[in-house]
């Protein structure tokens, strides 16, 4: 009771502590955002890009007056001219890599202090410069907001990631401590029904149960805390893909160190003082082993709404009908996925009944007929063993659908990514190096049209050199495309106010400040671009053959071309950072910032799958345990009659694997139903993970297979009368 009270108190402390690792974070970067201001004595102008994966932030200030200057959080003083703050990441990464000093000119004077700083792997500097080189500055007034615009998570994903956790780690974690107290409690069924024989009133012996119960789980919820504690001092050290925070973050707060402590062993001492009811209300029948009622049926209702709610939207789908947006949906929806986990909770117990039932009246073999008489007589004790590893498997199907939807909002949806980079931020070295980069799948250049400064506005167009193999390669669909002729790209499906018409001239500005003039051809090539692209309606394409070798970098842009998985995107971008720091990419069509926050929601993800595995698993080891122990009595009489070892391992196989199967189909269908009910209502393209099913299937085998090997052990050659004296 106490060490598993101590597993799953560590496990809870860790999901109640996120949220809080999260808000300081944003704490944190909301005080160090600018505000705008007149009368100040600096003026400041921000930049981001990527570097990488990573979003790196610069703040230009210049001292226009000699007032008194603002002061940053975790900095000193705000650097000038010619001087620079920066993080101690970013630091790193100049030190390790001069090729990076262009992003931070100036001599660096100092670090960011962690109150200026979201996280430790913050790329972020303050650079002091002149009022001259900052045309587009803007007055600095102050720094601190109530509210971060650079929050790690966006509040509507971060209710969605609490509800989820919830499911896959706090509904496992009540069952987990509500079975070690249970078990606890039925652990101590013969002395409690020996106390209440001899003249213990009943409510003093359901209290000697629960204080009991609530001692060790006290003792147990200190232990965990204190683990947390060791835990939290090494992973945050060690962070999270995405995910990097301080040690103070990470350490509870008082109203979680409550929860945990309080909250626990009062959840104990509930569930102490009905696990003795049985054993205070007809001790007789606890002390010969007497008959035990049937499960009541009432749980099962709880399917009907949930599954009923889920498959309702599934059907709509079907049907043709989109049933997303709107408020009923963000309320039915995690409405019904709760009480479908309930159901799956509280119904496995009478199915598994009814299913035991059947199936002994028809067995033939001798193994078979004693699980499932047993498993008749007695469901709750295999519904210990099942419920944590069926909950862990409906909380992944959910998980699933979560990251689909997230990856869905969070990039783009055609299958090729595109990546701009400016000619003249690039030397050759660097393009050449740029096309090898894992994952890029082919280099495009294109250069746009000039125009004289001293207009205003003039009408220009771009130009692509590609061939017509390139072409077809990386769009939806061409048409009509002739190599060795200039033509002009047509989308039928996009209006432009602009379109450049047969016969128009163009300059294109060249080396020595020369001008080469392009027409544009009658030929036109119809084209179905992905999204936004290189190759947009109205460009021209120019074979390599036919382009001038001397065009200005400065009118040219290079363009990578990758696929769009986001494994492929970190790697694209983390390779374009390593080979040309300095230069400014555009990944088309992303966000770097959404990039990034799904980079930590996976992280958090698949923390909250590995504290419910764990949960699961101890749940399923400390439940098939206290069975050995509770069937030893049995054992030992089917051994004095007769039955060999081996029949006694294969009833306690097939009792263990009932309810998993069970359990864990039903797992299956109502968490795919409640992924797919999840993915309508988001309003994504996706609606059917079908790819995710094969693993969930994957899952349910490997579970089955772990708990008979680990059932086989429970039953020992050994037999020992004393098991049976007292019967």
């Amino acid at each position: 009771m106490a060490l598993g009270s101590a597993l799953g108190v560590a496990c809870l402390a860790a999901v109640l502590t996120i949220p809080s690792i999260l808000a300081v974070h944003d704490a944190r970067t909301a005080a160090r955002e600018t505000r705008t201001g007149e009368g100040g004595s600096f003026v400041h102008l921000e930049r981001k890009d990527p570097y990488g994966v990573q979003p790196l932030r610069r703040v230009f200030v210049a001292r226009t007056t000699s007032g008194l200057a603002p002061v940053a959080p975790g900095v000193d003083r705000l650097p000038e001219a010619g001087e620079a703050v920066v993080s101690p990441r970013l630091r790193d990464i100049l030190s390790a890599n001069p090729k990076a000093t262009g992003l931070v000119p100036g001599r660096v004077t100092g670090t960011i202090g962690p109150k200026g700083l979201g996280s430790p792997d913050d790329l972020y500097a303050y650079i002091g410069t002149t009022p001259t080189a900052l045309p587009d500055a803007i007055p600095l007034g102050g720094f601190g907001r109530a509210h971060s615009s650079q929050r790690i998570i966006e509040s509507s994903t971060l209710d969605i990631l609490r509800f989820t956790l919830g499911c896959i780690v706090l509904l496992p974690l009540v069952i987990f401590l509500s079975v070690c107290a249970r078990l606890s409690g039925e652990s101590r069924a013969r002395r409690l029904a020996a106390l209440r024989l001899v003249g213990l009133s009943f409510r003093d012996t359901l209290r000697v149960n629960a204080g009991e119960s609530l001692v060790a789980t006290f003792v147990g919820a200190v232990l965990g805390v204190v683990g947390y504690l060791g835990i939290n001092e090494v992973m945050a050290r060690v962070g999270l893909p995405g995910l990097h925070w301080y040690p103070a973050d990470g350490r509870p707060e008082a109203s979680t160190v409550a929860v945990c402590l309080l909250g626990c062993p009062a959840l104990a001492w509930v569930v102490g003082l009905f696990s003795a009811r049985r054993a205070a209300l007809s001790p007789i029948s606890v002390r010969r082993t007497g008959e035990r009622k049937p499960p009541r049926k009432y749980g099962t209702l709880l399917l009907i709404p949930g599954i009923g709610v889920i498959g309702g939207y599934c059907v709509l789908s079907v049907m043709g009908r989109d049933p997303s947006g709107g408020s009923a949906s963000s309320v039915l929806v995690p409405g019904a996925v709760l009480l479908t986990g309930a159901g799956l909770v509280f119904g496995l117990a009478p199915i598994t009944a009814w299913l035991a039932r059947r199936l002994a009246g028809v067995a033939k073999s001798l193994p078979v007929a004693l699980a499932m008489r047993r498993t008749e007589v007695d469901p709750g004790s295999s519904l210990r063993v099942a419920t944590g590893l069926v909950l862990l498997l409906f909380g992944a199907s959910l998980t699933q659908g979560v990251l689909v939807e997230l990856d869905q909002v969070s990039r783009r949806t055609a299958p090729l990514q595109e990546y701009n980079i400016s000619l003249s931020e690039l030397e050759p070295a660097q393009r050449q190096a740029l096309a090898k980069v894992p994952g890029v799948r082919t280099e495009l250049v294109s250069y746009g049209s000039w125009s004289s400064p001293s207009e205003s506005y003039v009408p220009g167009t771009d130009l692509v050199v590609a061939t017509c193999a390139q072409l077809t390669d990386y769009t939806q669909r061409v048409s009509g495309c002739v190599d060795g002729k200039i033509m002009q790209l047509r989308d039928d499906r996009t209006t432009f106010e602009y379109d450049p018409k047969p016969g128009e001239r163009y300059p294109f500005e060249v080396a020595g400040g020369r001008k080469v003039v392009f027409t544009v051809p009658r030929e036109r090539v119809d084209v179905h671009p992905y999204d936004v692209s290189v190759f947009d309606s109205g460009t021209l394409l120019v074979p390599p053959a036919l382009v001038p070798p001397n065009l200005v970098d400065s009118a040219g842009t290079l363009t990578l071309v990758s696929d769009a998985d986001p494994a492929t995107i970190r790697s694209v971008l983390d390779g374009v950072g390593a080979i040309a720091p300095t230069a400014s990419v555009e990944p088309v069509g992303i966000v770097i910032d959404a990039l990034a926050q799904l980079t930590v929601i996976r992280s958090l993800l698949v923390v909250g799958m590995v504290l419910g595995l764990v949960i699961g698993v101890a749940a399923f080891v400390v439940s098939v345990a206290d069975r050995a122990m509770e069937r030893r009595g049995q054992v030992t009489a089917l051994a004095l009659l007769g039955a060999r070892a081996g029949t006694l391992r294969v009833v306690q196989v097939v009792q263990v694997v009932l309810p998993l199967v069970v359990g864990l189909g039903a797992a299956i269908v109502t968490g795919w139903l409640a992924e797919s009910s999840y993915l309508i209502t988001g309003g994504g393209a996706v609606h059917w993970d079908w790819e995710g099913l094969p693993w969930l299937f994957a899952c349910a085998l490997a579970v089955l297979l772990a708990a008979a090997l680990a059932s086989v052990p429970m039953v020992r050659r050994h037999i020992d009368p004393e098991h049976i004296r007292r019967d």
